[in-house]
């Protein structure tokens, strides 16, 4: 991309001077586009990201200056002493997560997040060369046969040309913290292409990280950019915080500051660092630290509670479509339709924001277009579930040819009937939905506590109402009698 320089600005203090090659921040529009994230960028606040002071993407040569950190990256620090320890790498994977949420905060996209982009200074991670990496024109190629990004660190969806969204910056966090624990790339090493294959495939080795981070790391790596956690989700499942609460300010009026104003008669973005107010000059030793190590009573990882709750509403659906058969599949109907709706929009605004940024009417947009998101999700709704209910019924006559009595045949089949809803023909954007809110709720204390414990609740009402038989309710019976369609018996 350039060469980057250690330089001092007018009041003598270090900064980063990165000076750009022309062909990677593009023509007018490229760099447009480059000055606009910066714009956006210099509004973070947050001690897990390089500051930008200064840039100027029409000059000759384009540059940006950004804070000097003082510290080794990633990829040095690991090649030299081996593999992180467990509370170091703690740390590190929740700062990263931190900064990768702070970028996101303000509408930009990392796009290279890797090892030697990190930088680890005494008080923990510091993100670099953010908002930088995807600034040609071409989607995919910074130039003719480059690929955008570092084998074993860029996500799989980029190499389809796809546009770059949110989830590529939590892949290269999945795929980074997995380097700090192991020592080696998750997806191995040898030719790029072959790297690409197993990134693409979803075929990873993770052997070194540790138990209580592997389930999200696992998560973030996923080949398919909807299965992964947004940053918010993932900073909140690291630390046991919740979502909403922000890990750092996203521009300077959240924080009380007023943001920079560039001077009068001049381009934005190309005043001098001096000119940067004073409050907002952080010293080295004014940075926030780290989250607690796991000496804290908080948990790293909620993915036990997650797992709970899982278990808990699949209980509730199969033991609903076996004892009431007809009132779950109507619920099952609207709540699949609902959520096939819900996972659509979300990944409509996604696309949306990755293509043309982050603007005021963004959910406003997404609100009018709901009624062609409903509509669009009815073929794929009746399909899983009536895919569902006839592999309930194919099960429960299976049991009944093996001479189960009643309930427990009911019974085998709404656990068949479960699992096909869960990963049948058509369930993924149902699953990507009901997996969002497990993120959100599965949290460890009361709250995980509680989500468990309400279909465990219900799945009880329904045993003591039924009184352990099924109930056909609102039909008077059962619709189809085996034994009187088919006077001869076959079972075994």
């Amino acid at each position: 991309m350039g060469v980057v320089y250690l330089a001092h600005g007018p009041q003598g203090h270090a900064v980063a001077l990165k000076v750009l090659r022309p062909h990677v921040v593009g023509d007018e529009e490229g760099r447009g586009r480059l000055a606009r994230e910066v714009s956006s960028l210099r509004r973070v606040r947050s001690p897990r990201v390089a500051k930008v002071y200064d840039a100027d993407p029409w000059g000759d040569p384009p540059f940006v200056v950004t804070e000097y950190v003082h510290g080794r990256s990633l990829h040095e620090l690991v090649r030299s002493e081996g593999a992180l320890g467990r509370e170091r790498l703690q740390a590190v994977a929740v700062g990263l997560a931190e900064a990768i949420a702070a970028v996101h905060r303000v509408g930009v996209l990392h796009r290279d997040v890797k090892p030697s982009n990190v930088l680890v200074a005494e008080d923990g991670p510091v993100l670099i060369d953010f908002g930088l990496a995807k600034q040609a024109d071409d989607p995919a190629l910074t130039a003719t046969g480059w690929l955008l990004g570092t084998p074993g660190y860029v996500a799989p969806e980029t190499l389809y040309g796809d546009e770059a969204t949110p989830a590529v910056d939590v892949h290269g966090w999945a795929a980074t913290v997995a380097f700090a624990a192991s020592g080696s790339s998750p997806f191995g090493e040898g030719a790029a292409m072959a790297i690409l294959d197993r990134a693409r495939r979803g075929e990873y080795d993770l052997s070194g990280v540790p138990a209580d981070l592997l389930p999200v790391v696992k998560e973030c790596l996923s080949p398919v950019p909807l299965d992964r956690p947004t940053a918010a989700e993932l900073v909140s499942s690291l630390t046991g915080l919740s979502a909403s609460a922000p890990a750092a300010t996203a521009d300077g009026a959240a924080a009380g500051q007023a943001s920079p104003q560039p001077a009068s008669g001049t381009r934005p973005l190309t005043e001098p660092v001096g000119a940067t107010p004073p409050e907002e000059e952080e010293p080295e030793h004014a940075r926030e630290p780290l989250p607690p190590t796991p000496s804290d009573s908080r948990r790293l990882s909620t993915a036990p509670m997650r797992a709970l709750v899982r278990s808990a509403w699949f209980a509730l659906l199969a033991i609903g479509l076996g004892l009431v058969p007809y009132v779950a599949l109507a619920l099952l109907l609207v709540l699949t339709w609902l959520m096939r709706t819900a996972d659509r929009s979300t990944a409509s605004l996604i696309n949306r924001r990755a293509i043309r940024g982050v603007r005021r009417g963004d959910r406003l947009l997404n609100v009018l277009a709901s009624p062609w998101h409903l509509l669009a999700t009815v073929p794929g709704t009746l399909l899983l579930v009536l895919s569902t209910a006839v592999a309930g019924a194919v099960a429960m006559g299976a049991w009944w040819i093996l001479g189960l009595p009643d309930t427990q045949r009911m019974l085998g089949g709404g656990i068949v009937a479960a699992a096909v809803w869960c990963w049948g023909p058509g369930s993924r954007r149902a699953r990507r939905a009901a997996g969002r809110v497990v993120w959100r709720v599965a949290k460890p204390g009361a709250s995980g506590w509680s989500w468990s414990g309400v279909p465990a609740g219900m799945v009880i009402l329904v045993i003591l109402v039924g009184g352990g038989s099924v109930i056909w309710w609102p039909g008077p019976s059962v619709p189809v009698d085996l034994d009187d369609l088919l006077p001869i018996s076959i079972r075994l």
